[in-house]
């Protein structure tokens, strides 16, 4: 691999690309892992409660309004001092509001702690911090390869957690698990340490620009604002399914094992996804890859409600949906990085971001409004379907060519539109 994001000179010498990439996918495997299990606590919590759905599910919206409300901060505090720091302080953050999560009493303090503080955390622990830190260590032509490893690593953290909390809150109860689930979150920062710090270079001769500059320009450009617009149902899908999906398991009269090992196969399959998604964005157009995936979730959606519900058909839906689940994180991070360039790339992206976590915000709260209302989940769902169509279509008009500013330093043979 080509290092490209700080001088030789000045880089340590056991700072490696290969240490940096082992270093942001662990970071991606506990801090996703983590944040991708709330969803089974929505039952045994609510119930413990006396709580209908709608509370559980407004604090966790609350969560992914506060994680994308934070992200741009996180990402500009990132790019300006370098990851290190942010991640650590998230990760202390994270871990707080997880344990005062398992003491909560009040839909209030829910609220404040599994909503606020734990939002707050996992935005300055965002996997997305770490994948533009492994971008700047690698050459141009491995750099979507790269994003999707890791994003792959935050899929397998998926995988790991979803048994596992559910092993958790079988045998100690859903307040333990929580408290268990708290510790791995703060070895993130030991982590962030062996990442590299910040540099006023990505390797390619950029003109020399502040950040206010580089984010009016983005606000400027049309694609920037068009892929912005799609990765809202980006979010829209992922936090549904993530935090209602295994009630809905159960709602459907299977066992609650059933939900949780669905979560596991969605990142089972993500990895592959993931994967498959980088090292496609390295050859086709990420635009067009954008615009089938939204495609393709639609129809997964549409075919699930027409399907009996069986364990197998419920299987079948986790792994086709796991393929496309975050298969849209390198493609969009790429169109980015290769429109504007890596200088700002964090920063840039975390603005992309805040319309995902909006997304997830009304996704999360409509769920469980709808169900409390209705009883039933197949108006979210449905909405879903009409969003993944709309999505498709948002993404194919993206000019995704590098700006002038960045032509002479970025290739243009790789992921063209």
């Amino acid at each position: 691999m080509v290092i490209t994001g700080e001088h030789r000179g000045t880089r340590p010498a056991w700072r490696t690309p290969a240490l940096v990439m082992a270093a942001g996918c662990a970071i991606a495997v506990l801090g996703f892992g983590t944040r991708s299990i709330f969803g089974l606590f929505l039952e045994p919590m609510t119930a413990a409660r006396g709580w209908g759905r709608e509370t559980f599910a407004l604090a966790l919206a609350i969560q992914n309004l506060a994680w994308g409300a934070s992200l741009p901060v996180a990402g500009a505090l990132s790019d300006r001092f370098g990851p290190s720091r942010v991640l650590a302080a998230g990760a202390v953050v994270y871990a707080l509001g997880i344990r005062g999560m398992a003491h909560t009493s009040t839909p209030a303090v829910l609220q404040m702690t599994a909503g606020v503080l734990v939002g707050v955390g996992v935005a300055f622990t965002a996997f997305t911090i770490a994948l533009a830190a492994m971008a700047k260590v690698v050459g141009p032509g491995r750099r979507s390869l790269a994003l999707g490893l890791g994003t792959a690593a935050g899929s397998f953290g998926q995988v790991v957690f979803s048994p596992l909390g559910q092993g958790l809150i079988e045998a100690h109860g859903w307040q333990a698990a929580l408290l268990s689930l708290s510790a791995p979150v703060l070895v993130i920062a030991p982590l962030a340490l062996l990442l590299p710090g910040a540099s006023n270079r990505s390797g390619a001769a950029e003109p020399e620009q502040s950040l206010a500059e580089a984010v009016r320009e983005a606000l400027g450009h049309r694609g920037f604002g068009l892929l912005t617009a799609g990765f809202f149902v980006c979010g829209f899908h992922v936090a549904f399914i993530t935090v209602h999906f295994p009630a809905y398991v159960r709602d459907l009269g299977l066992p609650a094992s059933v939900g949780a090992g669905a979560i596991a196969v969605i990142g089972l399959f993500n990895i592959l996804g993931s994967l498959a998604a980088g090292a496609a964005g390295q050859r086709w157009s990420r635009k067009c890859g954008l615009s089938s995936i939204y495609t393709l979730r639609a129809a997964a959606i549409t075919a699930l409600l027409f399907a009996p519900k069986t364990t197998t058909v419920i299987y079948l839906f986790s792994a086709a949906m796991g393929v496309l689940w975050l298969s849209t994180v390198p493609l969009t991070t790429g169109i980015v990085g290769r429109i504007f360039g890596l200088r700002y790339l964090a920063t840039l992206f975390g603005f992309v971001f805040l319309s995902h976590q909006l997304g997830s915000f009304l996704g999360v709260w409509l769920g469980g409004r709808l169900y409390d209302a209705t009883g039933s989940y197949d108006g979210i769902w449905w909405a879903g379907v009409v969003l993944g169509l709309a999505a498709a279509l948002i993404h194919l008009p993206i000019d995704d060519r590098p700006i002038a500013r960045c032509r002479p330093a970025v290739p243009v043979g790789s992921g063209t539109g």
